[in-house]
């Protein structure tokens, strides 16, 4: 089974296989990057007219897709077929295998498997994952999409500083398609070779680069409470882009991280990055949150913090405001 970045250098290469079956239960950026990137450049605009063919599952069987699949391409090196909503065919998919043992040579075809995962013990799956180009795609944690962003811009010629992967994070969970689609913005004004910073995140993604979760922990780790207040109050005027279980969520785990660092034996940068699973360029906020908050500190932090996550579900709230729930948590916490 390839990784994408293999099979995306293939494709480069103009290196094709016969069959390409992606396969994304949860997360399915990859398997519409490359069937995307198929359907864009195998074929010049004018050889697509007779050899390209874009269905869809629910509305061909297996038969039809190989009934195509075995057509011969007119003034061409190859035919494309690329097979969207396959899952729609899960049921009957155990009929391509004959299909899959003597695929036709000329024919790239490609089936894209949504939102639902491939029972390993069929005889198509065995099949496919011998003699075709067979990708099944998994989600990335949060914290590895930082990395994600960085080498996706690397490998079109721009880096990008911590900060700024952090504040589109934050901004944007790990959906990596509504990523994507900002990092292709950026690069659309940016000349290659630039370097992405906070600043330029805030003025053309529309992200404050001064007020955001990622601030936030940063200045209660180093009880800057004047800071903190500050951003929390913007949070209150700006509820929607800042919904209160986000913030709760990124203070949480920011003090579940603080009392794994306290425990950490090696504490050097590199070493504390791996185990607390951030850029190593963020270690030195725990090292100064450290020096503020003990274990127990940090302990009793998160309690507090799961005391507000309930008020601000409802239980035990009075109606409190979640801006007003924030402060009187920042006061618990700095004081």
């Amino acid at each position: 089974m390839k990784d994408f970045k293999s099979i995306l250098s293939d494709l480069d290469q103009r290196k094709f296989s016969p069959i390409y079956f992606l396969v994304g239960e949860k997360e399915t950026f990859f398997v519409d990057l490359i069937a995307d990137k198929i359907e864009e450049t195998v074929l010049s605009e004018e050889e697509k007219a007779f050899n390209q063919s874009i269905l869809y599952g629910k509305d061909v069987t297996i038969d039809d897709i190989v009934g195509q699949a075995k057509q011969y391409p007119m003034m061409a090196d190859h035919r494309v077929i690329i097979v969207r909503e396959a899952q729609s065919l899960m049921k009957t998919l155990d009929s391509l295998s004959s299909y899959v043992e003597q695929p036709q040579e000329n024919t790239i075809l490609v089936f894209c498997v949504k939102y639902k995962k491939m029972d390993g013990r069929l005889k198509v799956t065995k099949s496919l994952k011998k003699k075709a180009v067979y990708f099944e795609t998994k989600p990335l944690y949060d914290n590895q999409v930082p990395q994600w962003i960085s080498e996706t811009l690397h490998a079109s010629g721009y880096t990008i500083a911590p900060k700024a992967s952090e504040m589109l994070v934050e901004f944007l969970g790990n959906n990596l398609s509504h990523i994507y689609k900002e990092l292709e913005k950026l690069q659309h004004v940016l000349p290659k070779g630039s370097k992405i910073t906070p600043e330029l995140i805030e003025e053309n993604i529309g992200i404050s680069k001064d007020f955001n979760n990622f601030e936030l922990t940063k200045a209660i780790g180093v009880k800057d409470e004047v800071k903190a207040q500050q951003i929390v109050s913007y949070f209150s005027q700006n509820s929607k882009n800042h919904p209160i279980v986000l913030t709760i969520a990124q203070l949480n785990s920011f003090f579940n991280k603080l009392l794994r660092y306290h425990a950490l034996k090696d504490k050097s940068q590199n070493a504390a990055g791996r185990a607390l699973g951030v850029n190593p360029f963020f270690v030195k906020d725990y090292s100064f949150a450290a020096q503020k908050y003990s274990m127990k500190k940090a302990s009793q932090a998160i309690a507090l913090i799961r005391e507000v996550d309930m008020k601000g579900k409802g239980v035990k709230s009075n109606q409190i405001s979640n801006g007003d729930l924030l402060k009187e948590l920042l006061v618990k916490l700095m004081r």
